[in-house]
């Protein structure tokens, strides 16, 4: 299967695509410029600047808005599009990376050093009331997590281990148990960003790699989609079915003319559904 170019190389460092009919469309973030980007209906692109030098990851809110993970912390977007950031959880040279809303409406976001130093990352946990809580460390390239249509299971990734791992989810203790999903190190690319479909299978970004894999329940490989970037980030499946696969790539440590289409969004129908439930900040 081979993925099909939706718009031009838009972002430096694109990621963490989510499709919500609250938005009316898909955002992504163009993550090191600290812009949202959003996709309307009709396919025309709009930039939304954040009060960060850096968003990670965007989801949406109950309350009609979003909550976003900047830098070194959060902030809730109202429903009008003003964002207000709330207060840093560290200064070191760490930043937030990708995260997801939890079954229980909380917000969960892991990060990663600047530099990239083995164990200096944390899963951080947002609550609806605002309360924020390191849920653990030692994650190096904290990247995609996902929740089973249940809400049981978490599908998660961080970077250099070569594997997605699951957790038990708990709206106690957060993600528990955590255990090797599938061992991707023998594909080409590293993980990265990854959603499911309502069949459960899990669609994983392969960084390095021009593709997506499409993994069954089991962790084996069962599809690929092919993409003209190298540096594939993020996936998330929307539209108005639920069956078009948007993927994000990036342009950073790139050369200016090595691989064109990178920050360009694409896009594939792999004849699968994304969920139809939506976990919303806030519940």
């Amino acid at each position: 299967m081979h993925a099909d170019r939706l718009t031009g190389s838009l972002s430096h460092h694109a990621e963490g695509p989510w499709w919500s009919d609250t938005w009316g469309g898909l955002r992504w973030v163009d993550m090191l410029a600290g812009d949202v980007l959003h996709l309307d209906d009709e396919g025309a692109v709009a930039r939304l600047p954040t009060p960060s030098p850096v968003v990670a990851c965007v989801r949406p809110a109950s309350s009609g808005g979003a909550v976003l993970a900047l830098e070194k912390g959060f902030a809730l977007e109202d429903a009008d599009g003003s964002i207000a950031a709330l207060p840093p959880l560290w200064s070191e040279e760490v930043r937030m990376n990708e995260g997801a809303v939890a079954p229980d409406g909380s917000f969960l976001c892991g990060s990663m050093a600047y530099d990239q130093r083995p164990g200096a990352a944390a899963m951080w946990r947002l609550l609806p009331d605002g309360t924020t809580t390191r849920l653990f460390g030692d994650l190096t390239i904290s990247n995609g997590l996902a929740f089973s249509a249940d809400g049981s299971l978490a599908y998660y990734v961080d970077t250099p281990t070569g594997r997605v791992d699951l957790f038990d989810w708990s709206d106690e203790d957060g993600l528990v148990g955590r255990r090797p999903f599938a061992d991707l190190g023998d594909q080409e690319g590293s993980p990265d960003g990854l959603c499911l479909d309502d069949e459960g299978n899990v669609w994983v970004a392969m960084h390095g790699g021009s593709q997506v894999l499409g993994l069954d329940p089991r962790g084996a490989v069962a599809e690929r989609v092919e993409v003209d970037a190298r540096q594939v980030t993020a996936c998330t499946f929307g539209g108005a079915d639920r069956s078009t696969l948007f993927i994000t790539t990036s342009r950073e440590n790139l050369p200016d003319g090595e691989d064109p289409a990178a920050g360009s969004l694409f896009t594939a129908r792999p004849g699968v559904r994304g969920p139809e439930a939506e976990l919303l900040f806030g519940g």
